[in-house]
């Protein structure tokens, strides 16, 4: 899987997500403090990173930034994009399941190595839901992101 992955910060756990991805098998393109020369502001490797999901040159992405609140707000501004800010396993399982989430976002601060290897199995393992009401609640999503273009 291509995964798009951003932080505004180069710290311990974002490069741990990076290392991760790629022992996982996932093909990782670095946004922000984690690609030299790269903007590292949030809010603009956030929206980097979200573009390639809602382009199709990326399957999904990983944003971060010291809350994750940040990074998700960014990504969510992005026609396309269903970003869950996921703190724990049940969450990320969650969000890929009912929410159909394309992008996860993470804290810096709160994800520990052992539970961002969770949020992982978590997110990967999840397969978003097909029940009829689930489906509606995503395409309902969708369509204000097309409302957000007009406007």
């Amino acid at each position: 899987m291509r995964i798009s992955v951003s932080s505004d910060m180069d710290e311990p756990v974002a490069r741990l997500l990076v290392a991760e991805l790629r022992r996982r098998g996932h093909e990782v393109r670095e946004h922000g403090a984690l690609r030299p020369g790269a903007d590292a502001q949030w809010a603009v490797c956030s929206e980097a990173a979200a573009r390639e999901v809602a382009e199709g040159t990326a399957d999904q992405a990983v944003v971060c930034c010291w809350t994750g609140t940040g990074a998700s707000i960014a990504a969510n501004k992005v026609p396309g994009v269903r970003a869950a800010l996921c703190t724990d396993a049940g969450t990320a399982d969650g969000a890929r399941r009912w929410n159909d989430a394309n992008v996860l976002a993470l804290s810096l601060r709160l994800t520990s190595e052992p539970v961002l290897k969770e949020i992982l199995d978590a997110w990967f393992a999840a397969e978003p839901s097909q029940d009829p009401e689930d489906r509606q609640n995503v395409a309902r999503v969708g369509r204000l992101d097309g409302a957000r273009k007009t406007s």
